[in-house]
């Protein structure tokens, strides 16, 4: 085997210490200093590849690869060149203004990379020729002799050969909350990433204890380096709002030019207009048309509900997963901390005498206490005075324990081990005063936990006599213990009944120890062979992180809005599975753990992701695979996660929704979607937004196309006719830019539809110009055609008014007729005609009074008389330019009445 050129073998954490050493050709001395120099280059540093970031002038010129843009600049370059100065300075405005947007948006550039290399240790201590020494993380090789001490982050991924007392918290790898215990003996090939004790992995920290171990990988080859690889390769979607204003823009583009290219050659082919006049024709047909202010309403539409979220404790890191949030169908959630609330809650304690339930959640020590009777349906409160044989477990679970319970301003904490602090908080449940306890039974000795015992014990005098306290994994206890306390005496231990008990408390997904303890004859130093004969049993107690109360309201949403919650968590299935079903899942009893899943093809997960709720000890290859199954059926998928393994799947989501709380900054640079509060709930809420924000889009699009065709259909009439244009190009535009600023923003503020969080989830590839949208365009585009036509050729022709005056009135009959039409789109098809429908909206009606006042300076202020050509009207005109707008308001609202009495 080459070293040199990285050990590959994927089994280290089964093989013994030794065969490790001898395939990596050290010792547990370490490698010599040349040897380690020599392996380096040919392996490399223990360092993970940084991703170069965009460079902003990219990613401005990245804001001009637009169609609609592109139509603009061209259409611009020509007028310049035909001598048309003031309409090229209005169209390169508006193109800059757009641009300017969109490199704002977009932000700065993808870090997660960067983040992910920050987790690498940057010192290590190893041994060379035999002695300690401090190196670079980066010179690191495989065959080195790693020394690792309590608080020290992992430098490279390690096969263990000693450990004291080691347990690592391997939560940004594995997802799992509590640290796990670590070991130097092999375990199964096929183990799980979480349960492979024998290894420490880059990144991960050393929560307690002392350990020496052999580096097996570097740098990328380290499981670190591989989700880092994973990461970078993985393909980023585009946003069903991005595609469908894509694909919205280039129908808008293929029409627009047609139809201007069309116009210009009928005017030169029909009426032998000169060429340049048809062009600047074809010119003010695209202005018109092209609605400029769109991408601007749409980013403020999704500014303002990143504003909104943010009230919600969600924090969007990139703009356009605020609408994507809103067609979410399935949501990938982790389990500890967002479903539950990461603090561990004992549930039940089983006594000789039977079972008790404790209730209340978290580390507040409020709830009571209940027995259970023979169907399961729970007796009067109990009161610990009254039962010694509980008081006395309780009692127990306080001494041999180090952990402390703490209020601090209201809010209840653990300090120390949170399973630990589950037995405190019980105990205080009770009624008993944890530090009275423990200052009236004063600790004299203490075998700590180890992963090689799986027990604590420690020495306590109790009554005038010295005790022995033990409290570690059941099974090892029960092979420990010979009799069982009761309130009777001690009895001989019925193993078989234990054991069932101890599998109905697992099968309910808790955590479980036993409480033992035996009276000491010489009370002298302890030992592992004193401690572990003749054990007396108290009980058993379950332990649970409880679910959050509003993640199962949430999920009850969820249900009813059509969207599907699915666990994906590094715990147990057990575990999982019962947490999913407290919380209301829709399939919570059945599971698929990760080795499952890497017995199936690609296919065969496509058709288990759609049947399946609940996926536990899962790996970031699972949660990525799970989200590439689940989008190929055309689903949008939300990916909740918090730790570096989460990173390859939160990139790959729709929507990535990292944990602000606990999670990594590699896990939140990976996201669009930063949770504060680290809550299901919240994504719920965020969802509704995100579909509140989808809604007002489309209102706004509704709004907005209708003005630019009826501007472009009146230029093509009119040079199709060969009459007069009713509007310049650079009224077109200006009437464009007044209703997108002003009118348009209105409907950003649209408050949610009732039924927001009834309706299914739209589907990902619904065109947003749908028939409806575009008959309603359509519809509105011809009213406000004839409208300004008419009124046009009223002032033009019947009053024999100058030009400028006519056109003035037609630009003012454009303006009213989409202020009175804003007031209708508020509600696409329910009717608007009563108070809160005319008047329910503050931000509409400040745009209408806004738009008024800009359109009379418009009108009447010399300076800008002269700019666009326009001249005053008098009370006449603005007459029948009012009663048009109010009479074009009603048409659309008995539109809506025959839609409703149709659908």
């Amino acid at each position: 085997m080459d070293v040199g050129r990285h050990p590959t073998h994927p089994d280290w954490h089964a093989l013994p210490a030794e065969q490790a050493l001898t395939r990596l050709q050290t010792s547990s001395s370490g490698l010599a200093d040349t040897e380690a120099r020599a392996r380096l280059a040919r392996v490399g540093p223990n360092a993970l590849p940084r991703a170069r970031p965009r460079p902003a002038w990219r990613r401005l010129l990245a804001q001009l690869a637009n169609l609609l843009v592109a139509i603009l600049l061209t259409a611009a370059a020509i007028s310049l060149a035909l001598g048309e100065t003031l309409d090229t300075l209005a169209i390169v405005g508006v193109v800059t203004i757009i641009a300017l947007i969109g490199f704002l948006q977009e932000g700065r550039a993808e870090q997660a990379l960067a983040r992910i290399h920050d987790m690498l240790s940057p010192r290590a201590q190893v041994l060379r020729d035999g002695r300690r020494t401090e190196i670079d993380a980066e010179m690191l090789v495989p065959g080195d002799i790693v020394l690792l001490e309590s608080g020290d982050r992992v430098p490279a991924d390690l096969r263990l050969l000693e450990a004291r007392r080691l347990r690592h918290q391997e939560a940004a790898l594995t997802g799992e909350s509590v640290a796990v215990d670590k070991d130097i003996a092999p375990v199964a090939t096929d183990a799980e990433l979480g349960d492979r004790a024998s290894m420490a992995y880059a990144g991960t920290l050393v929560a307690q204890g002392s350990a020496r171990g052999v580096v097996v990988a570097t740098g990328t080859a380290t499981e670190l380096g591989r989700i880092s690889t994973l990461l970078g390769g993985v393909e980023k979607l585009r946003t069903p709002l991005l595609r469908q204003l894509d694909r919205a823009g280039r129908v808008l583009a293929g029409v627009i030019l047609a139809s201007a290219v069309a116009t210009a050659l009928a005017g030169i082919l029909i009426h032998d207009s000169p060429w340049p006049e048809m062009f600047m024709a074809a010119v003010g047909l695209a202005v018109a048309a092209i609605p400029e202010g769109l991408p601007a309403i749409v980013t403020i539409g999704l500014a303002l509900g990143v504003q909104a979220m943010a009230r919600c404790h969600a924090i969007v890191r990139r703009l356009p997963a605020v609408e994507t949030l809103g067609a979410v169908s399935t949501i990938f959630t982790d389990k500890t901390g967002t479903l539950t609330r990461n603090e561990m809650t004992a549930r039940t304690i089983w006594l000789p005498e039977g079972e008790i339930r404790l209730h209340g959640v978290g580390y507040a020590p409020h709830g009571a206490l209940h027995a259970v009777a023979d169907d399961d349906s729970l007796l009067e409160p109990l009161r610990v005075d009254d039962h010694p044989t509980l008081r006395h477990f309780l009692r127990v679970g306080v001494l041999c324990n180090d952990a402390e319970l703490v209020e601090d301003a209201g809010e209840w904490r653990i300090h120390g081990d949170p399973t630990e602090g589950a037995l405190v908080v019980a105990a205080a449940k009770a009624g008993l005063t944890v530090g009275g306890i423990r200052d009236e039974h004063d600790r004299h000795d203490a075998i700590p936990f180890a992963s090689e015992r799986r027990y604590m014990a420690t020495l306590h005098r109790i009554d005038g006599a010295p005790w022995l306290l033990v409290k570690g994994a059941p099974d090892r206890l029960l092979t420990m213990c010979q009799r069982v306390r009761a309130e009777s005496g001690e009895v001989e231990l019925d193993r078989p009944l234990w054991e069932a008990r101890l599998r109905a408390l697992s099968s309910r997904g808790l955590r479980v120890l036993a409480l033992a303890e035996k009276p000491v004859h010489d009370p002298g130093e302890l030992s592992e062979a004193h401690a572990e004969r003749g054990l007396v049993l108290l009980g058993l107690v379950g332990l649970l992180d409880p679910p959050r109360e509003e993640a199962i309201t949430a999920v009850a949403e969820c249900r009813a809005a059509g969207i599907r919650p699915v666990m994906v968590t590094g715990d147990h299935a057990d575990t999982a599975r019962a947490v999913a079903k407290q919380l209301g899942f829709a399939r919570p009893d059945r599971a698929l753990s990760g080795h499952e899943l890497d017995a199936m093809s690609a296919a065969d997960l496509a058709e288990a992701v759609r049947r399946i709720d609940v996926f536990a000890r899962t790996s970031p290859e699972h949660k990525l695979r799970l989200v590439e199954a689940q989008q190929s059926h055309g689903e949008i998928c939300a990916m909740t996660g918090d730790g570096v393994n989460d990173g390859p799947a939160l990139r790959r989501a729709d929507v990535g929704v990292a944990m602000g709380r606990q999670g990594t900054a590699a896990a939140r640079e990976a996201a669009e979607v930063v949770l504060a509060d680290d809550n299901f709930a919240t994504i719920v809420a965020a969802v509704r937004e995100g579909r509140k924000v989808h809604d007002n889009i489309r209102k706004t699009l509704t709004f907005l196309l209708p003005t630019n065709g009826a501007q472009g259909l009146a230029i093509m009439l009119a040079v199709l006719s060969g009459s007069l244009l009713p509007v310049t190009p650079l009224q077109a535009l200006w009437v464009n830019m007044v209703v997108a600023a002003t009118l348009g923003l209105a409907l950003a503020f649209e408050p949610g539809e009732a039924d927001l969080m009834q309706r299914p989830p739209r589907r990902p590839d619904a065109a947003l110009l749908d028939l409806f949208l575009l008959w309603r365009v359509g519809f509105v585009a011809a009213l406000l055609l004839l409208a300004t036509y008419g009124i046009f050729a009223w002032i033009h022709g019947l009053q024999a008014a100058d030009i400028t005056v006519a056109r003035a009135g037609a630009v003012n009959m454009l303006v009213a007729g989409c202020a009175a039409y804003l007031i209708n789109s508020r509600r696409l098809t329910r009717g608007i005609l009563s108070r809160r429908g005319l008047f329910g909206s503050r931000a509409v009606w400040v745009t209408i009074g806004l738009v008024a006042a800009i359109q009379l300076a418009w009108t009447y202020l010399p300076l800008l008389q002269r700019l666009f050509g326009a001249g005053p009207l008098g009370l006449g005109h603005w007459a029948a330019i009012l009663a048009s707008a109010v009479l074009l308001l009603l048409i659309v609202e008995a539109e809506k009445a025959l839609l409703r009495r149709r659908g």
